[in-house]
């Protein structure tokens, strides 16, 4: 099956892949990258304050000759400045240069300020002001997503974060959206998450899929992901995209190069098996593990260090300490 839209429970629906402008930079080359994007076929542009492109990126929406309608644009409230969440929409539209956003999404959740409770209230009228069609998070965890539920008029349709591989039950309509990282060395800790949106409705989107590959070769990941690469004659890049895909979250992804933007697409078409997933899970369940156990050595190995350090001073100074 291709990247379909996913329909919300807001009556709006999201693109399932989205190019992301998080690595792009300023200037001209980012303009390239976002227009090279929508030309391959990419319908979908995820930016935020932070990433300092939005202009950029709006120029490219521009040019591109797409309608509004046509082309679904997410950004983020990302406290920059220091200015509150009603001067951020107003200064991000005009940088894009549009009327209203998609998506509109707290970047992280310490730019809740004062509490989640009262920043979620501006976001509800950011959307109820006609600014963002919908509204949602990035980097909650389940605690903060609980206490935002709790007083929410309106709920986030999208969570957006990091995945990494293991189990996530399908979801079906959405109303709101969290985005998350999401790859499978994260999967043990993030599923939980994905979990509690999909039991409230809430969508979530996952960026740095491609971490396994790009970040952390040689990981237990690469050889079920290059196994059924090469079964399937596909770039290992497409399975984890694939994989991603069939976990029901939204796939924020990017590159500079064309053709594997094309690549990334094409992922979508791709069907993998339930051994498939479950290979790549478990091979991100001993990933974890391994990550996990070689922070604990270097920690243990640096307090060693400092304690022999401190050792060697106090018999310096002729100071016993046994």
């Amino acid at each position: 099956m291709p990247w379909d839209l996913i329909q919300l429970n807001n009556g709006t629906s999201i693109p399932s892949i989205a190019f992301g402008t998080w690595t792009l930079g300023g200037g001209q080359q980012a303009t390239n990258h976002v227009d090279q994007a929508i030309s391959v076929g990419f319908s979908h542009i995820d930016t935020a304050q932070a990433y300092r492109n939005e202009a950029e990126a709006g120029v490219a929406i521009h040019e591109s000759g797409l309608s509004r309608e046509e082309i679904y644009i997410t950004t983020k409230y990302s406290g920059v400045d220091g200015l509150d969440i009603d001067t951020s929409i107003q200064n991000s539209l005009k940088n894009l240069g549009v009327e209203y956003v998609d998506l509109y999404l707290i970047h992280n959740p310490r730019l809740a300020v004062p509490d989640i409770p009262t920043a979620w209230a501006r976001m509800e009228k950011v959307q109820t002001d006609g600014y963002a069609k919908s509204i949602g998070v990035s980097n909650f965890n389940v605690p903060q997503l609980e206490t935002l539920l709790a007083s929410a008029k309106i709920k986030p349709v999208a969570n957006q974060a990091g995945l990494a591989p293991r189990s996530c039950p399908k979801r079906g309509f959405a109303d709101q959206i969290i985005q998350i990282l999401f790859h499978p060395y994260v999967l043990e800790s993030q599923a939980p998450i994905v979990e509690y949106g999909n039991e409230n409705g809430i969508v979530s989107e996952a960026y740095s899929v491609l971490v396994p590959l790009t970040r952390q070769p040689g990981g237990p990941v690469d050889a079920p992901v290059r196994e059924i690469a090469s079964r399937l004659k596909v770039q290992p890049e497409q399975v984890l995209l694939a994989w991603a895909k069939a976990k029901g979250v939204v796939v924020v992804t990017s590159s500079t190069k064309k053709e594997r933007l094309e690549g990334y697409l094409a992922a979508g078409d791709l069907e993998l098996t339930d051994d498939d997933i479950a290979a790549i899970d478990a091979a991100g369940v001993i990933g974890t593990r391994r990550i996990t156990a070689r922070t604990f050595l270097r920690r243990a190995a640096a307090v060693a260090l400092v304690g022999a350090a401190v050792l060697g001073a106090c018999s310096y100074l002729g100071i016993n300490v046994i």
